[in-house]
């Protein structure tokens, strides 16, 4: 059991002492820490000659108590005096937290502050890129520096490994696009129809783009989170000082494995979309699978295949590249390699989306519409 630390007041020629008697200790002192912060009264001296041992939050209590009561501190060991004159130097008065600005204050500074950091961002990117396409230029000199097998990894760790949840996922997507679009052209007399919306919604849109979500969520952030504990372990400064750059090791194979496999998973789950749009057709409309499928054959233009192969590999290109930049901007601490997974997540959902907004108004000024 711990003996706690404990005081007693004794009263002498008008003055008071305040006696401390145990272990001043951070194990031992609460209760002591509670009771001299109720004591109240003058005090004129804490003698603590019978207070051992002593550590450093021992030591800022006494100090603390002392300092409140502008009183002298009596029978200090050689211990307790270097403790004493420790805690007296890093003592402040200051807000633990800097009192809030006004409003107009406020608003301005870190409007300002956001603008700086856009621009330190764009300053940043612009040379994460001038080292990717440095390295893409030492690659074409020498391509025997090419790291095959990095590729080949990340292709399976992007694609191959991705196949059973992109194709459960655009199954159920492909059934409740069906399903909703049914409900929807039955009040017209038109549910036929639901093949043709099934089949171009998923080969144009939804396909490549709920599979470029998927894979940010699962890759982009594996991207990031790899990279990232690789700084903090300080792995990367080890391969530049044994010669291999890491922008060649790590950057180039996933971004690479990214924008060869977006095409293909784009299209497998278009395909399953589909699929799972002629499933519920044929229970719920009673169209039959194979002439669902057929039918898309001929109500789908190429173009509408065309249009999710083209965007495909863009959107790959944004998510490794959104992880990989992320990854190498940690610094500090276990936390960072954290907030640096969500925001390269977050990054790169973001671009796709607006890009595939900005496809979208391309390919119908094109005549892809």
């Amino acid at each position: 059991m711990h003996e706690w630390a404990d005081f007693s007041v004794e009263e002498a020629g008008g003055r008071t002492t305040v006696v401390v008697t145990g272990p001043l200790l951070v194990s031992t002192i609460a209760y002591l820490d509670d009771d001299l912060r109720d004591l109240e009264g003058p005090v004129q001296f804490v003698d603590i000659s019978a207070a051992s041992p002593i550590d450093t939050v021992g030591a800022w209590v006494i100090y603390r108590f002392a300092a409140e009561h502008n009183a002298e501190v009596l029978g200090a060991s050689e211990q307790a005096e270097v403790l004493l004159e420790a805690v007296e130097e890093s003592a402040s008065t200051a807000d633990v937290a800097p009192r809030r600005g006004w409003f107009w204050q406020r608003v301005p500074a870190e409007v300002g502050a956001m603008v700086f950091e856009l621009g330190r961002s764009m300053r940043r990117n612009l040379g994460f890129m001038g080292a990717i396409i440095a390295a893409l230029l030492m690659l074409f000199r020498h391509p025997g520096r090419f790291r095959v097998r990095a590729l080949v990894r990340q292709m399976e760790l992007v694609g191959v490994t991705s196949l059973p949840i992109i194709g459960l996922m655009s199954f159920l997507v492909g059934i409740v696009i069906a399903q909703q679009g049914a409900i929807q052209l039955r009040e017209f007399g038109a549910e036929i129809y639901t093949i043709n919306l099934t089949g171009r919604i998923s080969l144009r849109e939804l396909g490549i783009l709920m599979t470029a979500i998927m894979v940010a969520g699962r890759s982009g952030s594996a991207f990031a989170a790899q990279i990232g504990t690789m700084q903090l372990t300080e792995e990367i400064d080890a391969m530049r000082t044994i010669g291999v750059a890491p922008v060649e090791a790590l950057v180039i194979p996933r971004v690479l494995a990214a924008m060869l496999m977006m095409p293909l998973l784009g299209f497998y789950a278009a395909v399953t979309a589909i699929i799972g749009g002629a499933v519920i057709s044929q229970v719920q409309l009673g169209i039959p699978f194979l002439t669902f499928l057929s039918r898309i054959q001929e109500v789908v233009p190429v173009t509408d295949l065309w249009v999710g192969l083209v965007k495909a590999p863009v959107f790959g290109l944004i998510i490794a590249l959104s992880g990989c930049y992320q990854g190498m901007q940690v610094r500090g601490n276990a936390e960072e390699v954290g907030l640096r997974t969500t925001r390269a997540v977050v990054q790169a959902i973001f671009m796709v989306i607006v890009l595939d907004a900005f496809f979208a108004v391309f390919f119908t000024e094109i005549g892809w519409g």
